[in-house]
């Protein structure tokens, strides 16, 4: 688990299959027979943090414990984002279509440049502003599209996910520019244990089949606990825009998982406002790039 650094054609083949592990929550929940909302989340969470206590041992050693006790504020900062986030997806997963959640959380990159700039006084760039507005005009068009139907509600709770993620990268970032180190997968667990604790009264009673529950602790492990540590080691390896846009690639392979595993057709109004935020994303990090060129 521990391993050299990755070339960086290594950390490219590895992340496209991060987002492939990613993208396939959508599919699996679509699968499930008796669990529904908090359920899910539950039991996703469970096997993650399971997962986790297991992974981290063996790829960090021992000492991972004595550092996560000794992780102060920040830790238990970041692992209560990832609990919202966890909780937010698969909540919004039973609300609305695949489609809608991961173009929701598109918008990610673009609401980080915006908590930067609020809580750090990070100044953005006239493109980045630019990005933010087309991004936000293509969620705002998704959600009036939905307005008088069952699915904007889901869209809503989606937005949670992208809104803590931005808290949870500008606060690492924060201690990181103070010189600080921030080790991101124990937050992880810490985030599956908060999760399963809040939401397992929200859950009860639990009525799960055993094939449910196959399929949530399938995704415990193959959709975040594994790939979560394999993102960390890519991050070794790339720059922060190329992480950034492989992982746009998550909403491409949920889309279609979904569609081809599900037969869920993706809403027309997820379409288009999806080609307004990816569109902005592509378009900020190539002006970037160039940039810094």
């Amino acid at each position: 688990m521990r391993g050299g650094r990755l070339g960086h054609g290594q950390a490219v083949a590895l992340m496209v299959l991060v987002c492939l592990l990613w993208s396939t929550a959508g599919v699996v929940t679509r699968q499930l027979e008796q669990a529904r909302s908090f359920e899910l989340t539950f039991w996703r969470s469970f096997f993650t943090a399971l997962s986790l206590l297991v992974i981290l041992p063996l790829w960090q050693g021992r000492g991972v414990w004595r550092r996560m006790r000794s992780g102060g504020w920040l830790l238990w900062a970041s692992g209560a984002c990832w609990a919202l986030m966890f909780t937010a997806f698969m909540v919004a997963l039973t609300l609305t279509s695949v489609a809608n959640v991961l173009v929701t959380m598109a918008c990610g990159p673009l609401l980080t440049a915006l908590a930067s700039r609020a809580l750090i006084g990070h100044r953005l760039p006239v493109h980045t502003w630019a990005a933010i507005l087309i991004a936000g005009a293509g969620i705002a068009w998704m959600f009036w599209q939905q307005l008088g139907t069952d699915h904007w509600l889901g869209s809503v709770v989606a937005l949670g996910v992208p809104a803590a993620a931005a808290l949870n990268w500008t606060l690492v970032q924060r201690n990181q520019a103070r010189g600080g180190e921030f080790d991101l997968v124990p937050a992880v667990l810490i985030g599956g244990l908060l999760s399963a604790l809040w939401t397992l009264p929200l859950a009860w009673p639990l009525r799960a089949s055993a094939a449910d529950v196959a399929w949530l602790a399938a995704l415990g492990l193959g959709q975040l606990a594994v790939p979560c540590v394999m993102a960390v080691r890519c991050a070794r390896s790339l720059s922060a825009p190329e992480v950034s846009l492989l992982a746009l690639l998550e909403i491409l392979f949920g889309i279609a998982l979904a569609w081809i595993g599900a037969g869920e057709v993706p809403p027309t109004s997820a379409l288009q406002g999806g080609v307004l935020v990816l569109g902005a994303l592509l378009a900020h990090e190539w002006i970037s790039r160039r940039r810094r060129a």
